[in-house]
């Protein structure tokens, strides 16, 4: 049986690469322009659930688990709900895991047990992630100004 493609998934930062995400490594108006040019390619929407309203950039890594290299790959504008729901670690520390799993259900499609196993993968491949030092490339960085 094939599993459904999901639109809006876990996206757990391996252990090694956390506090390091560009809003606290950039200049304040270097990281401005990189989230309002976000916005304007979603034309002011949810990338992911296309909910109108405030949105918040979220930053999409590639992992290359061979190399251990962590490569941006883009800036994407998403709700506050989507943004919960992709750091879904976070978001249970906060006490508010049950919303969110309430609007992944929601976008998704699924069921709760379909919730429960992509959680259980993300945990899994953030677990194997986080045993090794990660090299970070924003090289595409350039690209998104």
């Amino acid at each position: 049986m094939q599993k459904k493609p999901l639109k809006l998934t876990f996206q757990l930062v391996p252990d090694g690469c956390w506090y390091t995400n560009l809003r606290s490594a950039l200049p304040k108006e270097v990281w401005d322009r990189l989230r309002r040019a976000a916005y304007a390619r979603a034309g002011g929407k949810c990338s992911i659930c296309g909910a109108a309203g405030r949105l918040e950039a979220h930053e999409v890594w590639n992992y290359d688990d061979e190399k251990h290299i962590q490569k941006l790959e883009n800036i994407i504008a998403v709700c506050p709900d989507c943004h919960a729901v992709i750091h879904i670690g976070r978001t249970s520390l906060l006490g508010k895991e049950a919303q969110a799993q309430a609007h992944f259900l929601r976008v998704n499609e699924c069921t709760q047990s379909e919730y429960h196993a992509a959680l259980g993968e993300a945990n899994r491949v953030h677990a194997r992630r986080s045993r090794f030092e990660w090299i970070t490339d924003i090289s595409k960085l350039k690209d998104l100004l």
